[in-house]
Parts: C-alpha cells; structure tokens; sequence
C-alpha cells in the first residue's frame, strides 16, 4: 500500500501556497508597464526584475540556515505576513527609485516565504511519494504563477494600479489563514538540532554540493523564461494583441492536466527524460509566441508552456531534493528557488539592455536557445554518468567470457 498523501496539512498547506503565489504573481506582468508609465527606461524595467531577484538570493541562505534547526509554523506565517506588508506599500510608490527599492524589498520577503513553504511541505509528504506528492504541491505554484498574471492584467486594465494591490492584499490574507491551519512537522533531527551546534556560512546556505546540476538547469532555463515573464504584456501591446491573457489560461490548463503525469513518470523512471521532454516543449512555444500575431498563437504557446514549463520547475526541483540529505533539504530548497530567481533576474537585466537594440520577438527567439543549452547540458552529464556503468558492464561480460 502506498503511504498517505493527501492529509489535512498537506491540502491545506498546498492551498494557502497558492493563494502565497496568486497573491504575488498577479502582480508580475502589471509592474513592467507600470513602471514604464511613471517614467522607467528599458533599463530600469529590466531591474524590476533584477533587484527583485537579488533580494530573494541574499535572503535564502539564512533561511535555509534556520530551517536546519527552527520549527516550520512560524517561519511559515512570518514570511507571509512580510510579503503582505510589502505589497500594500507599493501604491506609495510613485517614484522609479522608491518603487525599485521595494521590489529589492519584496525579493528579500519572497525568498524566505518560497523556501520555508516548500520545506515545510517536503516535512508532510512521505519519501516514497515524494516526486508525485512534490508535483501536486509544485501545483499551487504553477496555478499561481499561470492563472495570477491573467488575473492581474484584467484588473489592471479594468480598474487602477491601487485597486489591483488591495486585491493582492485580499489574496496575501487568505493565505495566512489557510496556513494558520496547518499542523506542520518538522523532522526529528531539525528538532534535535541546536543553533549553537552549527556554524553558519553563507556559502554553505547557498549551495548544496549533492544537488548542484538540477539548480545549473534550473538557472539556465530561467535566463530563456525570464524574457517572458518581462516583457510579454509589452510584447501584446507591440502586437496589438489584446487577449494576452490567453497565454496564462492555456499555460495553467496544460500545466494542470500534465503535472500528475509528470509525477508519477518522475517516481517511475527518473528526471532525465521528463526534464528533456519538457525543456524542448517551452523552446517551441517561445518560437510559437514570438511569431504570435493572433490570439489563436497565443493560445497554443500557452498551452506548450503549460506542457513544458509547467512541469519542468517541480520535475528540477524533486530531482533536486532526491538527491539531499534531510537535514539539507531547507538549503537544497532556497537553491532550487533561488536558482529560479537568478535565472529570470539575470534574463530580465540582459533583454532589458537588448531591448533598447531589438524586437520584443527577437528577444523571445534570443532567449530560447537557452533551453537548447540546457538540453545539451543534460544530455552530456547523463552520458558522462552512464559511461562508467557501461564499462563496469564491459569488463563484467569479458571476464564471463573468459571462463
């Protein structure tokens, strides 16, 4: 029989994450052109992104370092409740400056909620599940990241920048609550662990050796990602598409249909096919939605993403934590995202420049051979990791034939 996933803690855990994401991605596609319209250059839209990501980096080796030996409720509540006080500033804001201040701000709170939240739902899902019940919980992420932007541009366009940050606010509340409810575990030898029995580096926090080539993808694939996530509302404007939103719709969908798919495929067979699968399925629909003149296109490069991208964030992320100690999955975690934030980060600082000199489509077609490159590296690294197996192989076959 297989161990128990879904418990009260870990449907309530995995709900109040989502309205954790609703509430900040809703506002991800809207901060580009609002910045723009008090004033900002290509360059400063670019470090929307950029400043946002830095924060989020520099905050998540503390974090990973307090999960090694703090319980998981109050960080949990603690980051949630920093990142709705973030938010409900904004509308003061008026100033390129100030509004790149708080994002530097916001980056540093969405770090130490991301890392705690999905730390504490490792704590909840049982190892033997833990690919499947990873990719249900990387669920309330996806929803969050896909249907929230859609969200976030009808209210931005029907009403005001203001109105869209008390509804984000709303979002951020029910959040707190949810997690409220949770009964967390935190494992027995986080609890057993004393502060005064570790020794804090920053580097250590930062990187966990076991784990390093799913968070070098990770990066890579987000430095192709990140050109979306800045510049796709532009993108519409340029095109005169006004139903953009479409893209978050069919992304969510796909996603939605495919994670279960790609969890269990994930516990069945490994990460390496899944991961090529998917990477190569968001390298067409970025092609797909840089030729996009019509909403139909934008439709189908939704729905690629949904099927690709959807399902490679959890798909790294499991992949990720399979190979941590349990100790160092709090660490192996704030990598994974951090590794996420410096990808889109560094994408958006990089076509923020580009911007000034090419297409808003080209910059998409720039951006994919990204995932080309993390295709190739993935495909290296496997054959380099089979290779010794093979001649181990080799030598056992000649030493039968031999008698």
């Amino acid at each position: 029989m297989k161990d128990g996933l879904w418990t009260k803690s870990f449907i309530m855990l995995m709900v109040g994450n989502l309205f954790v994401f609703m509430s900040f991605q809703m506002l991800i596609p809207t901060l580009p052109p609002y910045i723009k319209s008090i004033g900002a250059s290509g360059l400063e839209i670019g470090l929307v992104t950029a400043l946002f990501s830095i924060g989020a980096i520099i905050s998540r080796p503390f974090i990973g370092f307090m999960l090694e030996y703090k319980p998981r409720k109050a960080l949990v509540l603690l980051g949630a409740i920093m990142l709705l006080l973030v938010t409900i500033l904004y509308p003061v804001s008026q100033v390129v400056v100030i509004f790149l201040l708080f994002r530097f701000v916001h980056g540093l709170a969405w770090g130490w909620s991301t890392t705690v939240n999905g730390t504490a739902a490792v704590d909840v899902i049982p190892n033997s599940r833990l690919g499947e019940g990873m990719g249900y919980f990387g669920l309330s992420m996806t929803i969050g990241f896909i249907i929230a932007p859609s969200l976030g541009i009808f209210v931005y366009n029907i009403t005001s920048f203001t109105n869209l940050i008390y509804f984000s606010a709303i979002l951020g509340i029910i959040s707190i609550i949810l997690l409220t409810a949770v009964r967390y575990q935190t494992p027995q030898s986080v609890i057993n662990t004393r502060k005064e029995e570790l020794k804090f580096s920053y580097l250590d926090s930062l990187v966990e050796k076991s784990s390093w080539f799913p968070a070098l993808i990770t990066i890579i694939i987000n430095l192709g990602y990140g050109s979306v996530v800045t510049f796709i509302v532009i993108f519409g404007e340029e095109r005169g598409i006004e139903q953009i939103f479409l893209f978050y719709i069919f992304n969510a969908l796909m996603a939605t249909v495919g994670r279960p798919f790609a969890g269990r495929w994930f516990d069945e067979k490994g990460p390496i096919a899944l991961v090529l699968f998917c990477t190569f399925a968001t390298f067409v629909g970025m092609w797909v939605l840089s030729f996009a003149h019509s909403s139909y296109l934008i439709a189908i490069s939704g729905a690629l993403f949904g099927m690709g991208f959807g399902c490679l964030i959890p798909t790294l992320q499991s992949w990720a934590l399979i190979m941590t100690p349990a100790h160092r999955r709090g660490v192996a975690n704030g990598m994974i995202f951090s590794s996420i934030d410096l990808g889109i980060g560094l994408s958006g600082l990089i076509f923020g420049v580009l911007a000034q000199f090419v297409g808003t489509a080209s910059i998409f077609r720039i951006a994919s051979f990204f995932l080309i490159a993390a295709i190739v590296l993935v495909v290296i690294m496997e054959r380099k990791k089979r290779a010794p197996l093979q001649e181990d192989e080799l030598s056992k076959k000649k030493v039968r034939t031999s008698f």
